[in-house]
């Protein structure tokens, strides 16, 4: 679907620098969103009305931009991510306190 949009609107790719820069200021704008609605930041009048999902989005279709500039298919990277991921943390995080509220080993 990016990449239809791309080639039929965006005539074509950025650079790979590019794409990453734009990825780093979508991520900043994310950042500030978060930081106002959950942290202790309060919103200027210019920031109240920025929708989060729509920011997020802005840095997926960077991400994708990049995976596709660069020849990886996302998809298979995530199937062999997660596979990673499940054997290095299939226990770690059922064990870990913080996340299951148990107490740790030690009294």
């Amino acid at each position: 679907m990016v990449d239809d949009w791309v080639h039929t609107l965006g005539v074509r790719y950025f650079s790979e620098l590019s794409i990453l820069a734009q990825m780093m200021e979508e991520t900043g704008e994310v950042a500030r969103i978060v930081s106002r609605r959950y942290g202790d930041q309060s919103f200027k009048k210019s920031d109240e009305d920025h929708d989060l999902g729509d920011e997020l989005a802005d840095v997926l279709f960077a991400i994708v931009c990049l995976a596709n500039r660069t020849g990886i298919d996302l998809s298979q990277a995530i199937r062999k991510n997660l596979e990673k991921k499940t054997k290095r943390d299939k226990d770690r995080h059922w064990k870990n306190p913080k996340l299951t509220g148990h107490s740790g080993g030690q009294s």
